[in-house]
């Protein structure tokens, strides 16, 4: 065999792909159909007139060349123009505004653009896997979050989070800018969840801060917020050097994203945002019947489309998998600070989390 590269030695085993490999050989050992409420994939796609807006346009004959490597300036602008509307951040789409395919793509990007090789990343722990694939394609180190008396030269913020459904607590943006500003170290906030959430809370942007513009980016998912999670379509906002950086990485890694992909993602954040609203409403109603179903546990979740939960002493995801045929996304994936802890996911039809909490029910009884 011939020697591997080093950039591919160093990437971690994809968590997920570990995930549902472990799910599917579970499903095929018999038994009851198998309950898996491990996974975070919408399971409600986006609305019509988005669906409608691609398949028009991938029907005209002048759109299956090359699309504008740094995107269409429509589309930048209507997500300008919805950051504005939506969280009261007013971005300059021509300068601040980079178009992703998707957004995972972005957390990479972000590593490599923001930090030399050898660097430092602070990641959340528990965080999502992903975070330390990026840290390693740059060639990086990470240390978990703990607290903005670390040294660094960049930080990965999350809120919503995943795993944890927690949203950002009062003042921490704030402090993670004054942080990168002592440290001149760059702050990339994921906010793939960030419409999604509960019990009367607004969506905040970790660029509606004083001074986030100057010390970082965010990045905006049109996967969770319109249900596009199969379409690969994202933004990165903020910072302008940054968003220069991640353009020209692009320029020589990609040749554009379709564009109809593009106009379906003009039409999902120009057209009617009813579907928004009817999808929190959807998850927040699951959450209140998971966390009912789990009284007796410590459990929590204030958006997303999870729950994150402490297993009871001698129960393990994989006995869950194994003896009542229901999969989780076990804690300790997401980081050290997992350890005892379960990822339930709500992104399942009603009928599906019904029977996997009747079964947790039994578990835990």
């Amino acid at each position: 065999m011939r020697e591997v590269p080093d950039l591919i030695s160093r990437l971690p085993d994809q968590y997920f792909t570990a995930l549902l490999g472990r799910v599917a050989a579970a499903a095929l050992a018999g038994g009851e159909p198998l309950v898996d409420l491990g996974r975070g994939n919408p399971e409600v796609g986006p609305p019509e007139h988005v669906v409608r807006a691609l398949t028009e346009c991938a029907g005209r004959d002048d759109v299956h060349g090359y699309a504008p490597f740094s995107g269409l300036p429509a589309l930048k602008e209507a997500i300008a123009i919805r950051y504005g509307e939506v969280y009261g951040v007013h971005l300059d789409p021509s300068r601040e505004v980079a178009v992703l395919p998707g957004t995972k793509t972005g957390l990479m990007e972000f590593a490599m653009c923001a930090v030399e090789s050898g660097g430092t990343i602070v990641l959340p722990d528990p965080g999502y896997p992903d975070y330390f694939s990026a840290v390693a394609l740059a060639g990086a180190k990470d240390v978990p979050f703990d607290g903005f008396d670390v040294a660094a030269d960049a930080m990965y913020l999350n809120f919503p989070s995943n795993p944890t459904a927690a949203t950002a607590p009062d003042g921490l943006f704030a402090e993670a800018v004054q942080w990168a500003e002592r440290s001149e170290a760059w702050v990339l906030h994921d906010f793939a969840y960030g419409d999604l959430v509960f019990d009367g809370r607004r969506p905040q942007s970790f660029l509606a801060v004083e001074g986030a513009r100057r010390v970082g980016i965010e990045l905006f998912s049109m996967s969770k917020t319109y249900g596009m999670a199969g379409w690969r379509l994202g933004f990165a906002l903020g910072n302008a050097e940054l968003v220069r950086r991640i353009e020209l990485l692009q320029d020589h890694v990609f040749a554009g994203i379709f564009r109809p992909v593009q106009e379906a993602g003009i039409a999902a954040l120009t057209g009617p945002q009813d579907s928004v609203a009817e999808r929190r409403t959807t998850y927040e109603r699951r959450r209140n019947r998971a966390l009912a179903s789990l009284e007796r546990i410590e459990a929590q979740s204030e958006g997303t489309f999870f729950v994150w939960f402490r297993l009871p002493d001698e129960i393990t995801v994989e006995s869950l998998l194994v003896e009542h045929r229901v999969a989780l996304a076990p804690g300790e994936g997401f980081g050290a600070r997992g350890a005892g802890w379960a990822r339930l996911s709500l992104a399942v039809s009603d009928e599906i989390l019904d029977r996997g909490l009747e079964r947790l029910r039994a578990a835990f009884a």
